[in-house]
């Protein structure tokens, strides 16, 4: 799956209107050997772990022509739709230039597509909008049926109605992170709603 972001990246260098991709040197890492053990077990990382609070994003991309199929498929209905997964680790990185983050998993099958757009759009989902995450977190499903969006201004990823706040980005960098890509977006607009409606959380499994 890295390999294909690298490829798909490369690509995205080429189009003359795109900031181009920074791919730094991979750091050296040392893996666990299979006759070493863990220094921690997942369950209780995930346990401990999920004592930090986090906000819930949903991170879209526009369709794109040609977006490759999941393996294995001869098929895929969502080829010419845009694309979108429900999102955790999304962050702030830098003010100059003005740059975020998110996390996802290397196995993941929207992150290609998002990785062929070069672009993505965060939308930072309100206290109401829980179903509206699980919608996006489901897998293999129509995920913007009867969604309400519009385009963002300057990637066209789908932005979606009601949320909190919208960051429009395209691709600068992706990095490995163990069974994860960290994906650094530059931001090219944003915005935020009026309203004072509180965010969707999500802390020990379950939505605040």
């Amino acid at each position: 799956m890295a390999a294909a972001a690298v490829r798909y990246l490369r690509s995205v260098r080429a189009a003359p209107e795109r900031e181009p991709v920074e791919m730094l040197p991979r750091p050296e890492l040392r893996c666990v050997g299979e006759d070493e053990r863990a220094p921690v077990g997942q369950a209780e990382f995930r346990r401990v772990l999920g004592n930090f609070a986090t906000g819930v994003a949903v991170v879209t991309a526009p369709a794109t022509a040609g977006a490759p199929q999941a393996p294995g498929s001869t098929d895929d209905p969502q080829a010419a739709a845009p694309a979108g997964f429900a999102c955790q680790s999304f962050s702030s990185l830098s003010l100059d230039p003005p740059l975020v983050a998110f996390m996802v998993g290397r196995t993941s099958t929207t992150w290609p597509r998002i990785a062929r757009a070069g672009v993505f759009c965060v939308n930072v989902l309100s206290a109401g909008q829980a179903e509206l995450c699980r919608a996006f977190a489901v897998s293999g499903a129509d995920k913007f049926a009867g969604v309400s969006y519009d385009a963002a201004p300057a990637s066209g990823s789908p932005r979606l109605a009601g949320t909190l706040a919208w960051i429009d980005c395209t691709i600068h960098a992706v990095h490995t992170g163990g069974d994860h890509l960290i994906v650094v977006g530059r931001v090219e607009a944003l915005g935020a709603s009026d309203g004072e409606e509180a965010p969707l959380l999500f802390h020990k499994g379950r939505f605040l």
